[in-house]
């Protein structure tokens, strides 16, 4: 099942998708521009923890020229920089170059701590598709992104929806695309991750309790490309969704 999360005349609803509609838990059928998208998180719990990759696809590490890493590159990053499908993304004045990247996000559906590999599916309740924009400006090294680099608000898109895991039988073969303008400019499949999913659910959970509604980001293929004021890039990935996002250029 898809689920939602939206803003109706001021009220917060959840939703779920039923043929090409959203229908919210008071029984109204909407069409998806009748509402604001938020990020398509359970109202309970929120993530306390996002975790996200750097480098986590070869191609992506050839093509900003470093060596695919041997133990997962990982960031941490706040709930504050997360907005829905149809949001804005703001670009800093004054930036020359700041890329989406099209992830598949892992949503922690139970508590998590020591989970050996073969078990890892388990604990998964769902994926998402997150858009992490970086500002190459501001990183210090590819190996440490800085909080300027993806703390900043409005940098995380996720949504639309948060697709049960059940619904996903092998979410290790799954086409991404991202469109910038309506052109193709990134197109991989998660098949092609150095560290996939059950890997990083057992390492995190080695030396870390994850909780339910936590965020595992799991790294972007090759083809990021600069966004501009007004650009409407699309991050895509099969069978989860189309995440719709425009830049704003802000003082």
């Amino acid at each position: 099942m898809k689920h939602a999360r939206v803003s109706l005349e001021g009220q917060v609803h959840d939703a779920v998708e039923r043929d090409g509609r959203l229908l919210l838990g008071d029984g109204r059928s909407l069409d998806f521009d009748q509402v604001q998208w938020l990020p398509p998180l359970a109202p309970t719990p929120r993530p306390r923890t996002i975790l996200a990759l750097g480098l986590n696809y070869a191609d992506h590490a050839k093509e900003l020229e470093f060596k695919a890493p041997e133990e997962p590159l990982v960031f941490v990053k706040g709930e504050s920089t997360l907005i829905g499908h149809r949001a804005i993304t703001e670009r800093p004045a004054g930036v020359e170059f700041m890329h989406y990247e099209c992830e598949l996000a892992i949503v922690i559906g139970k508590t998590a701590r020591q989970v050996a590999r073969a078990d890892a599916y388990d604990f998964v309740g769902g994926y998402t598709v997150a858009n992490d924009y970086a500002i190459r400006d501001y990183l210090e090294n590819w190996y440490r992104p800085n909080l300027r680099v993806k703390n900043r608000p409005t940098c995380t898109p996720i949504g639309p929806w948060r697709v049960d895991a059940a619904d996903v039988p092998d979410p290790m073969s799954l086409d991404l695309r991202t469109t910038v303008n309506g052109k193709l400019t990134q197109s991989g499949n998660t098949r092609d991750m150095i560290f996939d999913v059950p890997f990083l659910i057992e390492y995190f959970s080695r030396f870390m309790t994850l909780s339910p509604g936590d965020l595992i980001l799991t790294g972007t293929p090759d083809g990021v490309v600069d966004c501009r004021h007004g650009d409407t890039v699309v991050t895509e990935i099969e069978g989860i969704g189309a995440l719709v996002n425009t830049i704003r250029e802000i003082a």
